[in-house]
């Protein structure tokens, strides 16, 4: 099988997930789990106390900015990795067919280092 085609598989299987989650409960509300988390914590030991307070807190506009940046980030690191490694399989391809060695092309043959054929 193809890369491409185990791309459009994986996302095809990724679609078929989150689309999941909406036929399955469509009124269910899908939100953060900061505020859940609170629930949980105050239902388990209403005493609780956090151990510190945050320095900054950001108003919702920039808070939204940032979290963007980083994913954009993320992203970006991602994407120049697959494509790095896009680069290096692409050079390797051309080197090994200007070395005549082509792969699934009959009739091709690698060179061999040495010319005698390897009698000695």
């Amino acid at each position: 099988m193809k890369p491409v085609h185990w791309y459009m598989l994986g996302f095809a299987f990724i679609a078929v997930i989150c689309i999941s989650a909406f036929i399955i409960s469509p009124g269910a509300e899908f939100g953060g789990a900061d505020g859940q988390g609170e629930e949980q914590i105050s239902q388990i030991d209403p005493d609780y106390q956090p151990w510190f307070e945050s320095l900054w807190s950001p108003p919702g506009e920039t808070e939204s900015l940032l979290f963007a940046t980083q994913a954009a980030i993320g992203a970006s690191i991602i994407g120049w990795f697959i494509g790095n490694e896009h680069g290096k399989r692409s050079v390797k391809k051309s080197e090994d067919a200007s070395r005549g060695k082509v792969e699934g092309v009959p009739g091709s043959q690698e060179v061999s280092p040495r010319a005698g054929g390897g009698e000695d």
